[in-house]
């Protein structure tokens, strides 16, 4: 099976012994699982992304939708890739076996997702709304809602999106004009337009379920007046099937410079007054709501960023071990030429991206197994406790992979040299996917503000102190280990300067107030994501440091010392950049911000 999407060795590592995944089948809800279930489902994913997803991937790029009459037009393989996706239940992986789902963990559900997005990032999104729809309808839709629109999102027949920005709005989703004007039969009529929505129209499904946020007629100003609307492309008829169309018009396709065979639309609702929006939960109340799967797109965002940032890395690892140039340098320019992964620069850049790539997947499967903990953990303590640290943890993973699974993506071209931009090779187009990650779901500026401004506190800062923790223990059990004692003592010094940071900006938003602190959030959050990443490497150091001592060989001494030599690359050149960044972010810099308009 082709090894440039997902290193499977290092997929079971993670899985089985990193985060033990096997201890998930001792609760109630996954007593039916066992290794060889979840294999089958990992390995299920890995046929059908290799089969249906990779192959259209650079098609899709060079022949995005087109706007043809009024609808998007994408090509056929898309429509393909998505059957097999929905037949194989990847829809319904997670849900209630009586619903008609697998009740796979997150972990494992993750784990196969991770595969999708390796292989084809655009067809990918379509499922990944899709799947954040169903979520958010089971947790706040009623219980006519959920038996009238679930089973067509869990079989593949519709597909969801999430319908926030606004033209003039932005981020900025308190700003937002849509309004909804309720009618005497219970529902909404909603008018407004909407931009930037992801698979807002295809032709891959017989319906789109929009999930759209709108302001009701005398409803409070800013986010307090937000409600959430379920709004069809389609209205359904009495059997459940698509009927009149809803009013929802397709005014526009946007052109990307990754992500093309995703479609990015413009569309209006209620153009001719007839948009039928149906209310979820209270009014008033849809930007919690929202949040549900705004939160998972994020983390969503966050597995596609590392998976394009690690199949980047084996495509040029690959490439390395086969392209011969050059000599070394004691060769004095004498003898054949060798494989540039013989030349010192090429390994640091490959070792580079095995750091961000296998860091970041680490981060997206750690994110995972929290979401196990916080539903299925035994006692209510360790329930809360992961629900808190996924908290702190989410807006993390979505900007932390997006950054470094984007530099990898850079390495990856580097170390192709000229092949590497141009389109004959893959890696130009993983960079061009993979740099619309950094604003996708929210900018990394909106998550580092989220990160410092708001999570960093919630709950008198119970997820950091969790955190925390969990930090120290991971640091007492790889200090008795010799391979991995050093490592542990570099994050030790580490763990004491984001603590110190951590308390001072706490401070000094009373003392200063919160522009001046939230002005650096961004060195922030890469600050926490460098330390976060470093532990969960020291993390996979211990379970490579015992294997060794125990005395494997072979290419299994290979894999755990390239573990260890990863994690020593990580702690030493990319961890100590906290140091500068905890001075700054300690000082209250105001180097940016007191930088005037008129000095540009």
């Amino acid at each position: 099976m082709d090894e440039t999407l997902i290193c499977r060795r290092d997929l079971d590592f993670q899985l089985y012994e990193v985060l033990d995944a096997e201890r998930l089948i001792q609760r109630e809800r996954y007593r039916e699982h066992g290794r060889e279930t979840f294999d089958a489902a990992v390995e299920t994913a890995r046929q059908i992304a290799a089969e249906q997803f990779a192959p259209h991937n650079r098609k899709g790029d060079e022949h995005e939708p087109a706007f043809v009459d009024g609808r998007a037009r994408t090509i056929p393989e898309t429509k393909a890739a998505w059957r097999a996706y929905a037949e194989a239940g990847f829809l319904a992986a997670h849900h209630d076996a009586a619903a008609g789902g697998m009740q796979l963990p997150a972990l494992i559900q993750q784990a196969c997702q991770a595969h999708f997005y390796a292989a084809n990032i655009a067809t990918t999104a379509y499922p990944m709304l899709t799947i954040a729809a169903g979520n958010l309808l089971r947790a706040h839709g009623s219980e006519a809602q959920k038996a009238r629109w679930l089973p067509p999102l869990l079989d593949g027949r519709f597909a969801g999106t999430m319908a926030l920005t606004e033209p003039h709005a932005g981020s900025s989703l308190g700003d937002l004009r849509t309004r909804a004007i309720p009618q005497d039969d219970g529902t909404y009529r909603i008018v407004g337009n909407k931009i930037y929505i992801s698979g807002g129209d295809q032709d891959i499904t017989d319906n789109i379920v929009h999930m759209v946020i709108a302001r009701i007629q005398g409803a409070p100003p800013g986010v307090k007046g937000i409600s959430l609307f379920i709004v069809p492309r389609y209205r359904l008829d009495e059997r459940g099937e698509p009927a009149e169309d809803n009013d929802v018009a397709l005014a526009g396709l946007l052109h990307k410079m990754g992500y093309r065979g995703t479609t990015s639309t413009v569309l209006n609702f209620g153009d001719r007054g007839d948009c039928h929006g149906y209310l979820v939960g209270e009014p008033n109340k849809g930007l919690a709501y929202m949040f549900h799967m705004m939160n998972e797109a994020r983390i969503g965002v966050g597995v596609g960023a590392a998976m394009l940032g690690y199949t980047g890395y084996l495509h040029s690892l690959a490439f390395a071990r086969q392209r011969p140039q050059g000599r070394p340098v004691t060769a004095k320019g004498e003898g054949p030429q060798v494989a540039i992964i013989r030349h010192p620069d090429v390994r640091r850049m490959l070792l580079a991206q095995k750091a961000y790539a296998e860091g970041g997947m680490a981060l997206c499967l750690y994110a995972a197994a929290l979401f196990d903990d916080s539903t299925t953990a035994p006692e209510p303590e360790q329930r809360r406790e992961a629900q808190e640290l996924l908290d702190l943890l989410t807006p993390v993973v979505k900007a932390w992979t997006a950054e470094y699974g984007c530099r990898a993506n850079d390495l990856a071209i580097q170390v192709l040299g000229g092949s590497g931009y141009t389109r004959d090779y893959p890696v130009e187009q993983f960079y061009r996917d993979n740099r619309l990650n950094p604003i996708h779901e929210g900018t990394n500026g909106i998550q580092a503000l989220d990160l410092l401004g708001r999570k960093m506190h919630h709950n008198g800062g119970a997820g950091f102190r969790a955190l925390l923790a969990r930090v120290d223990a991971t640091i007492d059990e790889a200090r008795g280990l010799e391979t991995a004692a050093p490592l542990a003592d570099a994050l030790r010094q580490a763990r004491s300067t984001v603590a110190a940071t951590a308390d001072t900006l706490g401070e000094a938003f009373a003392t200063h107030g919160p522009e001046r602190v939230l002005a650096n959030a961004s060195v922030y959050l890469d600050l926490v994501g460098r330390f976060v990443v470093a532990w969960l490497w020291l993390r996979q150091a211990r379970v490579a440091a015992a294997a060794l001592a125990d005395g494997v060989s072979g290419a299994e001494e290979g894999f755990y010392r390239g573990k260890l030599q990863a994690a020593r690359y990580y702690v030493d050149w990319e961890l100590p950049h906290i140091e500068q960044q905890g001075r700054l972010l300690c000082r209250l810099d105001d180097t940016c911000l007191g930088m005037q308009e008129d000095w540009f």
